[in-house]
């Protein structure tokens, strides 16, 4: 069989849609046994703050667009320099094997733990130790997704000064939605419709008004804001503005996947082209074992645990939704992940042709070499992974019937997938932070006194992580920051489906917890291979670029990695122990 962008996106569409409607129903129905009779914590617990019943259709815009962020666009993108197959077969077996049942089991075993944080569950099924380290471990990761997010978007608002005002103009519209829906109760159906014109006119203005800040002025605003976010009630802005952006991408989703089916496009690609290409830090960079820090997401995502046991366990209005929200989320990050490998695959050469034909730049493709051309042409084109997105995902549409719609709209529209839907991670972060750190100080309230009750005010709570993650974003380095936080990222995933595991076996007495061990024992495994390598190999250079950045970073890398061995160590002591 060819391979087309036709023939691709139509099998990730019967994986995702067949494992659905079988796997996915048969863990609810036989391993977690969901039941709409037990009242969630959104009722039992609800404070009109963090714990508020949210609609299936809004909770799954919330919980989608804070899991998705930058990840499965941004990484799938600079893993086309493997070729077009690695990438695409570590997202489709990631998100069957790992990346689904990681979420769900993260979603439910919070819901059944009164909302509380994976590591709260991991402190009560493994041990205390495994809960400390868990929660440090957690932490330095949300201090590095709010350095690599923020320098993502700063980076795009500076250099295309549109989208930042459309971000600002969608925020403004999002909170119009949240008084619409909580404070005048208008019926959902009517406030949506409200809520997306608004969305367009905001996607309009943002070309009209743009407005032109340097990366520092952007790092700024976004640490006033993710602090406010953080700190003001859920249905005010995030939930609202969660909900406001998966109609932006479900638009994007559905035009690409239209789009990849009927162009009937061979691969530009290859499907493999080298083994250890130049990429991370400049060095050559081997599929395994450093493939997790490069697709940080899309394929399975330690930080969906975090925002499934962080906000979206305390909006669940009813147990059946989870496996819509957590199970589904994930598989629907995963098909946009495909949708992205397929447009650069197909147009990826093209683009770079067209931009290098525009910049009196000679390209050539040199001895078959997609690896070299792709890694030089994006450095001497400036053709970062979010402007390949854009450009490809451009190109792809505009050469179908779909041509109608205005190419500087489709771009648009891809940039603000990634300006938008990171923005909405950054400040999901910062609040699941906020959450961690108060959850980590608990079994010390009594020693820290009046001090306790400053440090875990939802403001100050909020600085904390806020200003760290600007601090090693304001380097710009994202070479450095991106891998770190996609380390970070990947071994949180393994140790949270451990603990899926461990509430599978121990709390459900289940015999399926095998689901959840065997590809998290793989991916700890791997992950951690790759941390070696990445501090050994990597950071050194770093290091000596850039001190603060490089010795911040190395240090954290290193007491995660002892934290993750504790991690293990204790692991494998409870697994014989029952409850």
């Amino acid at each position: 069989m060819v391979a087309t962008t036709t023939v691709i996106i139509i099998i990730g569409f019967i994986i995702y849609m067949g494992l659905y409607w079988t796997y996915g129903k048969k863990i609810e129905k036989d391993v977690v046994k969901a039941d709409d009779k037990n009242a969630p914590p959104s009722q039992r617990l609800y404070d009109g703050v963090d714990y508020v019943p949210a609609h299936k259709a809004v909770l799954f815009g919330h919980h989608f667009s804070s899991i998705a962020g930058a990840g499965p666009l941004v990484g799938p993108a600079m893993a086309m320099v493997w070729g077009w197959l690695p990438g695409l077969l570590w997202v489709w077996f990631g998100n069957v094997l790992i990346g689904s049942i990681h979420d769900y089991l993260a979603l439910m075993a919070s819901v059944r733990y009164d909302a509380k944080s994976v590591q709260f569950v991991a402190t009560d099924l493994i041990s205390k130790r495994t809960g400390r380290s868990f929660y440090w471990i957690v932490f330095f990761l949300l201090i590095l997704v709010v350095a690599a997010f923020a320098n993502v978007i700063g980076s795009m608002f500076a250099r295309t000064p549109s989208i930042g005002s459309a971000s600002i103009f969608m925020t403004i519209a999002a909170i119009i939605l949240g008084a619409l829906i909580y404070r005048v109760k208008m019926n959902l159906p009517i406030a949506t419709v409200i809520g997306i014109v608004l969305m367009a006119i905001a996607i309009w203005m943002g070309p009209q008004y743009p407005i032109p800040l340097s990366y520092e002025t952007w790092m700024v605003i976004l640490l006033v804001y993710i602090i406010i976010a953080a700190s003001i009630p859920v249905n005010l802005l995030l939930q609202p503005r969660d909900y406001l952006n998966s109609f932006l991408l479900y638009f994007g989703i559905a035009i690409g996947f239209v789009a990849a089916m009927v162009t009937f496009k061979g691969m530009e690609a290859p499907a493999f082209s080298a083994f250890s290409p130049i990429l991370l830090g400049g060095q050559p960079t081997p599929f395994w074992p450093a493939i997790p820090l490069v697709i940080a997401c899309g394929s399975l995502s330690g930080f969906h645990s975090l925002v499934a046991s962080g906000t979206s366990s305390k909006q669940l209005q009813k147990e059946t939704d989870a496996l819509f929200v957590g199970y589904g989320g994930m598989f629907t990050e995963g098909f946009l992940s495909t949708v992205i490998i397929v447009a650069i695959g197909g147009f990826g050469m093209t683009v770079m042709q067209n931009q290098a034909a525009a910049a009196n730049y000679t390209l050539t493709l040199e001895a078959g070499n997609w690896a070299t051309t792709y890694a030089k042409a994006t450095g001497a084109l400036k053709l970062a992974p979010p402007s390949m997105i854009v450009e490809a995902f451009g190109v792809m549409v505009a050469s179908t019937f779909l041509s109608f719609i205005p190419t500087a709209i489709v771009k648009v529209i891809a940039g603000l997938w990634i300006s938008a839907f990171a923005l909405t991670t950054l400040d999901t972060t910062n609040r699941l932070a906020r959450y961690c750190l108060v959850e980590m100080l608990e079994p010390v309230q009594s020693s820290l006194g009046a001090a306790y009750n400053v440090i875990t005010n939802r403001w100050v709570a909020s600085i904390i992580p806020a200003a760290l993650g600007i601090y090693l974003a304001w380097s710009g380095q994202f070479s450095i920051l991106w891998p770190s936080f996609s380390a970070a990222n990947q071994l949180i995933a393994s140790i949270a489906l451990m603990t899926g595991a461990a509430f599978v076996s121990k709390k459900l007495k289940s015999q399926f917890a095998i689901v959840a061990i065997v590809p998290a024992w793989a991916l700890w495994f791997t992950v951690t291979c790759a941390i070696v390598w990445f501090m050994w190999v990597v950071m050194p250079g770093t290091i000596v670029k850039t001190p603060g950045t490089g010795w911040t970073v190395q240090i954290i890398m290193g007491i995660m990695l002892i934290l993750n061995i504790l991690f293990i160590v204790d692991f494998v002591k409870s697994s014989g122990k029952k409850e």
